[in-house]
């Protein structure tokens, strides 16, 4: 049997208005015969009709437009995942993406990266700034504690740091490859107008960014193979994989795995001898 949807809509709204305090809204909790917000002050909050959102409740008047969808979820306070479902429920979809970048990480999930004490690992928004790395990210690829936060993007040190460049086997391939990347991230995060800034700098900066940039390439970063030249350890070969990070649409985990053995070693003498001196700023990426 087919699932109303204008019913299953109607009752995800009920269960998420009577989650509510009206106190905390400013609205007078006195006595009322069932707990939550009433239908009217859900209204008020996303400014619509009393009747209509009833009516919504109820599964009729019809499918709302995105725009009172995206008030309503508002009104109603809903979460990152609450607004996709919802919109799931009212026109089969997620919405279209609104980029929401910003803030940190848990703990948990710097527990994450550091359970990889050989695999250098970084988590990365969509607009390839870097939030979180482990050891083995600072050791081998960039101490990003080393660096103020505006500066710990990816492609602004591809283009900018020489030494970023000079550990690359195929410096321009690898450019290439991470702008069309970096483009298929901002515009799928919906964070074209926040990387506005760092294309034009870039663009003045480097005539090869502004010239791949004008390129209009698109690639996925999901899966590949890195070759790294290590100035105190040589040739490192790396096996790279993305991971969505769950609950944060905006970061991505990017994990570097030894594709040899050889690799894994050189990479563990190199953490042990870092771990027995003092503390110095990382190679760059």
């Amino acid at each position: 049997m087919p699932v109303d949807t204008s019913s299953t809509l109607g009752s995800f709204l009920r269960d998420r208005r009577s989650r509510l305090d009206p106190a905390s809204f400013g609205f007078k909790a006195g006595r009322r015969r069932t707990p939550g917000l009433r239908r009217e002050e859900v209204a008020q909050r996303a400014n619509i009709s009393p009747t209509w959102y009833t009516w919504l409740e109820q599964g009729r008047g019809g499918a709302p437009s995105a725009d009172v969808l995206d008030r309503i979820a508002a009104g109603l306070m809903l979460t990152g995942p609450e607004r996709e479902h919802l919109f799931l429920l009212a026109f089969g979809h997620r919405p279209e993406p609104r980029y929401t970048g910003g803030g940190g990480i848990t703990p948990r999930l710097q527990h994450v990266l550091d359970a990889m004490p050989t695999s250098p690992a970084i988590i990365k928004t969509a607009t390839w700034d870097v939030v979180a790395w482990n050891a083995a990210a600072a050791t081998v690829l960039t101490d990003y504690s080393q660096l103020p936060p505006t500066q710990r993007n990816i492609l602004r040190l591809m283009f900018s740091d020489s030494r970023v460049r000079a550990a690359q086997e195929d410096w321009l391939g690898v450019a290439r490859f991470a702008v069309g990347a970096f483009r298929a991230d901002a515009t799928r995060a919906g964070a074209s107008a926040e990387i506005t800034q760092l294309v034009e700098e870039l663009s003045r900066m480097s005539p090869e960014f502004e010239a791949l940039w004008r390129a209009n390439d698109i690639a996925s970063h999901g899966e590949g193979i890195k070759r790294l030249r290590h100035p105190e350890i040589g040739l490192l070969e790396l096996e790279f994989s993305t991971f969505a990070v769950e609950g944060r649409p905006d970061l991505t985990m990017l994990v570097y795995n030894p594709a040899t053995s050889e690799t894994a070693a050189r990479i563990r003498s190199l953490i042990t001898a870092r771990a027995n001196q003092p503390a110095a700023p990382g190679q760059r990426e």
